[in-house]
């Protein structure tokens, strides 16, 4: 169940997916640099779930492994941000990103850093989106690869009573004619989610009163 103070109305919802979807369009321009070719992201949907549940809405969907790109913020609202693959696409990406021109070999060899850098600019461009639109700075570390099951990417502690939350962000990628999915998950605590629906709210005000 999510506490009240942090579940996200329809207009919050709307307006976080708006921002999302300039970061990310933002960061397919970055991409499409790296890329030369077209690239088009999109982020239809976001929700609020526990641990558990977005690591079960991951593995509903993929039955391979993941991977994912990580990276750490903070600032007004801290956490933890995770750029998802499943495995399979990942190397899909590679590919796009490396012009497709490279043996299977390279591919696997040049996967951690082409993931690396991916992930850097996607997170980033989604963040910095963020935060600027919110009229707040966040603070990010270096990107880390990882691998496993949704379980282990979301840390799920078994024996733990409480459960941290999930922003949980389905992502399209179309890279070159390959069909990339992902996702993003952004791990914060109560306190995070509770700042970042009062700087939704203050950012829909902003809205409004420029409209009105």
């Amino acid at each position: 169940m999510i506490p009240d103070q942090i579940a996200l109305d329809e207009l919050e919802r709307d307006a976080l997916t708006e921002i999302v979807n300039i970061g990310v369009s933002r960061a397919a321009s970055s991409l499409r640099k790296m890329v030369g070719d077209q690239v088009l992201l999109s982020v239809p949907s976001i929700e609020v779930v526990n641990q558990r549940r977005a690591a079960r809405l991951i593995s509903e969907r993929e039955i391979v492994d993941l991977v994912a790109v990580r990276q750490d913020f903070s600032g007004p609202f801290s956490g933890r941000a995770l750029l998802i693959f499943p495995e399979t696409n990942s190397l899909e990406l590679v590919r796009a990103v490396t012009g497709g021109e490279l043996s299977a070999e390279e591919v696997v060899e040049m996967e951690h850093e082409a993931l690396a850098e991916t992930g850097n600019v996607i997170l980033n461009g989604c963040l910095a989106t963020m935060a600027n639109m919110l009229k707040r700075s966040l603070t990010m570390t270096l990107p880390e690869v990882l691998r496993g099951t949704g379980a282990t990417l979301f840390e799920i502690d078994q024996n733990s009573e409480s459960e941290g939350l999930v922003l949980f962000l389905y992502i399209d990628f179309a890279v070159r004619q390959r069909d990339i999915r992902g996702y993003i998950a952004m791990l914060m605590d109560i306190p995070s989610l509770a700042t970042l629906k009062e700087l939704l709210d203050e950012f829909i005000l902003r809205v409004v009163g420029e409209d009105g």
